[in-house]
């Protein structure tokens, strides 16, 4: 194997690409500078953690193994991380022996978001065309339980620079949602960029229904959900949804939550207080804050508890405004402990309808009852959805009885 990383070149990609500047690793330390063309932009892509100014900047903070939050975002977490290690593994590599800066590497142009590193480390392209998900999905599980490497390298290159425990792929999916191929391509015709996900191990085997159902769920309260649906496999069905970082093949930047203000997403530390008003200052919006919290009423009333910082993003346009993101990663959840991962006025475990009129005062939104009512209603309809989804009987009780 090459030896490690010792300098990365970071690229901003949207209509255009502009180089943003440089990363470098010393005796452990992490270090960045802005390239001086890109200082003259005036774009903030991380305003708090790695604001726009000339100079070297040295990452002190230790919550992303010494990477800034918006380098770390591009970096896969849980089962991309998994995949990445096994395929190391596979070619005699210590895993343990990579820097961050080793990994974005390998990340290269094919991160989330609109960000790319280079050089790139390895690009893997099997030139898989047409994709079987039942074939993907009986992989993963293998792997996941530690019992076979199989499909590592296809896995990795159709999603491995994915966040999150579950698995997933990265797939053009035609609009007729019947052909599924390969993501790392051009564009197709007829096409759009999807990400299709895969119980993991601790997954009921409905979760792709009860997820879709939840999609459902959450338009009608009058949020914004991407293009969402259940594609059927001769062995299972799995949720599909629209990628929010592409429109067409154009790029577009996002920064999560956690990235955003180095909040270790693996514990609770976030409040809905705080996102509320992070949401302010970012997007300048009431439009917006309206929109976060009816997100916090919707995970609330719909007992989605695994709401932590990753799960909150916002996404920049090229004139640099933010606005939050569509949702994701929204369904049935129990959370850490049994209480939400982002607090409610302190609130974790037994948060109420008071907590949330006490939040919406708070933050001087003006229709809390109205948005109350419209999402409470929308949870209301569970048992239509999951119909509409195919949820058996009994998973459709189960949470029917948790959200009474």
């Amino acid at each position: 194997m090459k030896q490690n990383i010792k300098t990365l070149t970071i690229h901003l990609t949207q209509t255009k690409t502009q180089k943003v500047g440089t990363l470098a690793i010393k005796n452990k330390k992490i270090y960045f500078e802005y390239d001086k063309a890109f200082l003259k932009t005036g774009i903030e892509l991380s305003p708090y953690k790695l604001p726009l100014k000339a100079g070297l900047f040295v990452c002190e903070d230790d919550t992303f193994e010494g990477l800034w939050g918006l380098f770390n975002d591009s970096l896969p977490d849980g089962w991309g991380r998994l995949l990445m290690d096994r395929h190391l593994m596979g070619l005699g590599v210590n895993p343990n022996s990579l820097t961050p800066l080793d990994r974005l590497a390998y990340v290269g142009n094919y991160g989330m978001g609109a960000l790319s590193y280079e050089p790139e480390k390895e690009v893997l392209d099997l030139g898989l065309d047409e994709i079987v998900l039942d074939d993907l999905a009986e992989s993963s599980e293998k792997i996941l339980e530690g019992s076979a490497d199989s499909m590592v390298d296809e896995l990795l290159a159709l999603g491995g620079s994915s966040g999150g425990a579950r698995p997933k792929v990265l797939v053009q999916l035609s609009h007729d949602h019947k052909q599924i191929v390969h993501g790392k391509q051009k564009l197709k015709e007829g096409f759009s960029h999807y990400m299709v996900k895969f119980a993991s191990s601790l997954d009921s085997r409905e979760i792709g229904a009860i997820e879709y159902a939840y999609s459902l769920m959450v338009k009608e309260a009058g949020l914004e959900m991407p293009c969402t649906v259940l594609l059927e496999g001769k062995k299972g069905r799995y949720f599909a949804i629209e990628r929010f970082d592409r429109i067409d093949d154009t790029k577009v930047h996002m920064h999560s939550v956690a990235g955003l203000t180095h909040s270790d997403f693996r514990f609770p530390t976030l409040d809905y207080d705080d996102l509320l008003r992070l949401t302010l200052h970012l997007t300048k919006s009431m439009v917006e804050v309206e929109n976060m919290f009816r997100l916090a009423c919707f995970n609330l009333f719909a007992h989605n508890r695994d709401d932590h910082a990753k799960n909150f993003s916002f996404l920049m346009d090229e004139l640099g405004e933010w606005r939050l993101s569509p949702m994701y990663d929204i369904t049935f959840s129990y959370g850490p402990g049994g209480e939400h991962s982002t607090m409610y006025l302190g609130e974790g475990k037994n948060p109420s309808k008071e907590h949330l009129r006490k939040l919406g005062k708070k933050h001087s939104i003006k229709d809390v009852e109205d948005i109350l009512s419209e999402v409470e209603s929308s949870v209301q309809r569970w048992n239509e959805f999951s119909t509409l989804a195919g949820v058996s009987e009994n998973m459709k009780k189960a949470i029917s009885k948790a959200l009474n």
